[in-house]
């Protein structure tokens, strides 16, 4: 997009209608003009893999969509967000009771999205730490509405240190092989370390997650290898 990564349509603009959406891009004349006619058009939103609306939106409204999906640590992705939900304001409790809290402020609110398309969860968006890091579901909705060669699963661990998970994504969306000198990792919010008894209680909750989206990558998670070496 022109100004900014995310966009946000298929789940909190949706209303505003496609056009409102295309107009968030570069004319496409344009863009051809100053790639010699190999311009892409991406956008980064990540509230997309978890909003309930959202996949049947974009399989409908872009049937040849190709959809990235960059995954992490489920314990740890719960533990940042939680930090990046208390920094913007939208958390207030600390993470064990965020944790303990998250059932009930979830409950009813999918279905709620589901029959109110217009509505906006406060708490699904905000407040879903260990929801949205069971990744396997939410991908499985996109692999089933678009297929498997449309959806590209992207192991983070290993992106930000091995160049051939960026390579192999470059070759998978049809790029020209490129590396920058580093990947950089942006948004990172310092605090101290999860305690060690939350981090093995939430793995041990994750465990089947991660082997069901092993079966989707075709391999183990790296967060699953580290921990069994």
């Amino acid at each position: 997009p022109t100004l900014s990564k995310g966009i946000g349509y298929f789940d909190l603009n949706h209303h505003r209608g496609l056009r409102w959406y295309r107009g968030h891009f570069p004319l496409r004349l344009f863009a051809r003009l100053r790639t010699g006619g190999r311009a892409k058009a991406f956008e980064s939103s990540g509230y997309y893999l978890f909003h309930p609306l959202a996949p049947e939106r974009i399989a409908r409204d872009l049937p040849k969509v190709k959809i990235v999906v960059m995954v992490r640590d489920p314990a740890e992705r719960a533990y940042s967000a939680h930090r990046h939900e208390l920094v913007r304001g939208f958390e207030t409790e600390d993470f064990e009771t965020a944790l303990a809290l998250e059932e009930g402020r979830l409950a009813g609110e999918e279905d709620r999205i589901r029959t109110e398309p217009g509505y906006e969860s406060h708490h699904h968006r905000h407040h879903a730490y260990q929801a949205r890091s069971r990744y396997a579901p939410q991908i499985r909705r996109y692999l089933d509405l678009l297929g498997s060669d449309r959806v590209y699963v992207v192991d983070a661990d290993r992106f930000f240190v091995d160049t051939a998970e960026l390579s192999g994504l470059f070759a998978w969306l049809g790029l020209a092989p490129w590396l920058p000198e580093e990947v950089k990792q942006w948004n990172a919010q310092p605090r101290g370390p999860m305690p060690t008894a939350t981090r093995e209680r939430l793995r041990a909750e994750f465990a089947s997650d991660d082997e069901d989206l092993a079966r989707i990558m075709g391999r183990t998670p790296s967060w699953v290898s580290a921990a069994e070496a």
